[in-house]
């Protein structure tokens, strides 16, 4: 099984797809994943040729189905674009990284109203 594999079956899939996992801590408790957006651009911004990485945002933390027992955190930084033309700084919008007014994963909210 490949990692990319492996990350499909512990997070959800918007994560998998636009995320890289940077760092892990596992402690008697929790788990901790620290995950940066990806370097990857929209395809009409990629066409404009003024769009370029501009840094990270804050970490967010979403709370996920417990591992093996351990609550599970995940610290998740987007990345951040300016557009060279207009000076204008934006993120792209992932809907589905949280469950609405929660810090909660989507999926683990369904499991808990079950």
């Amino acid at each position: 099984m490949k990692s990319h594999q492996l990350l499909r079956c512990i997070f959800p899939d918007v994560l998998a797809d636009y995320f890289d996992v940077v760092d892990i801590h596992e402690s008697v408790s929790q788990f901790d994943f620290w995950l940066d957006e990806r370097n990857f651009m929209e395809k009409s911004d990629h066409k404009l040729g003024t769009v370029s990485s501009y840094g990270f945002t804050s970490e967010r933390v979403i709370q996920d189905f417990p591992l093996r027992g351990k609550a599970v955190y995940l610290h998740v930084r987007r990345r951040k674009w300016r557009d060279s033309s207009n000076g204008e700084i934006f993120t792209y919008s992932y809907d589905d990284l949280t469950a609405e007014g929660s810090r909660l994963s989507p999926e683990f909210v369904s499991f808990l109203k079950e």
